[in-house]
């Protein structure tokens, strides 16, 4: 969350001329509800499962960026799975940065919808924490503060000839 997937993903996906999804937003046209409406009304558990049954159901596609939500890599071998498709990147974010986009985003995140303050930071930084094993185990680490799409194409670019 808050690494900027959504922001960096559409502009990757422009540099190398092939389509971006967001998963979540792919989510919530499809079904018709947002995603923290989705949590309160049928929990996280249904969410991952039918978040799985998308992830599976959008890897069918030839090329293509897709933005997952902060938790997809780390719940029924998604990242496992998505390693095995294709180019798997985390966009890594220092811990600050993502604690202060978090706070100022109107994007309302259901995981983090009932912290006051204070245990805000706290509760970002052991999120992260539990998550990084997964999104360490992307095929390709960037800090989208240090690189541009270009550069992160044509790194893509080397890694996807490499694996082929």
């Amino acid at each position: 969350m808050g690494s900027g997937k959504s922001t960096f993903g559409p502009k990757l996906a422009r540099e190398m001329n092939i389509p971006f999804f967001d998963l979540d937003d792919e989510f919530e046209a499809r079904y018709r509800i947002n995603i923290s409406g989705f949590f309160l009304k049928y929990g996280e558990f249904h969410f991952r499962d039918i978040e799985h049954k998308l992830l599976v159901e959008l890897a069918k596609q030839e090329e293509f960026i897709l933005a997952t939500g902060g938790g997809t890599p780390c719940y029924l071998q998604n990242m496992e799975f998505m390693n095995s498709c294709g180019i798997t990147v985390f966009l890594k974010v220092p811990l600050d940065v993502l604690v202060k986009r978090l706070n100022e985003s109107p994007k309302k995140r259901p995981l983090l919808n009932s912290f006051s303050q204070n245990d805000f930071n706290k509760h970002v930084e052991d999120h992260l924490r539990q998550r990084e094993f997964y999104y360490e185990s992307a095929k390709l680490i960037l800090s989208p503060l240090q690189i541009d799409p270009k550069d992160a194409a044509l790194q893509i670019r080397k890694l996807s000839a490499i694996s082929q």
